[in-house]
């Protein structure tokens, strides 16, 4: 069973040290594959950690507030210089600390970035 709201928190923080893969597996987000593997969901624990902390990000509830109170587009926009940046207002959202890493894939006209040594099949 997956955890949500204060327990969630609670194990996260009790796990505080723990790489990002490990968290999912303790916080319960994790499947079965057909083949018999384990699958790490990412983007649902994620999506539960943000709605523990108090951001929802279903069509109901508020929208995250970046900066001054202002909401968060969701749009990011390429640079005159090429580069595409995403905000610290988004990076606070999911609680990435300098020196997270991404790992880039590159779909027909859409960039993902996942949690370094996660998973790309996730729900």
């Amino acid at each position: 069973m997956a955890l949500t709201g204060s327990d969630l928190l609670a194990k996260v923080k009790e796990l505080g040290d723990a790489s990002k893969s490990d968290l999912v597996r303790a916080a319960g987000y994790v499947s079965t594959k057909k083949d018999g593997s384990e699958r790490l969901n990412f983007t649902a624990f994620y999506e539960a950690l943000l709605e523990a902390k108090g951001v929802s990000l279903g069509e109901t509830g508020g929208k995250g507030k970046g900066k001054a109170g202002r909401s968060l587009s969701y749009v990011a926009k390429v640079q005159f210089n090429g580069n595409l940046l995403v905000g610290k207002a988004y990076t606070a959202l999911l609680d990435l600390k300098p020196g997270d890493e991404f790992e880039i894939k590159l779909g027909k006209k859409q960039i993902r970035l996942l949690p370094a040594g996660g998973s790309d099949e996730e729900e």
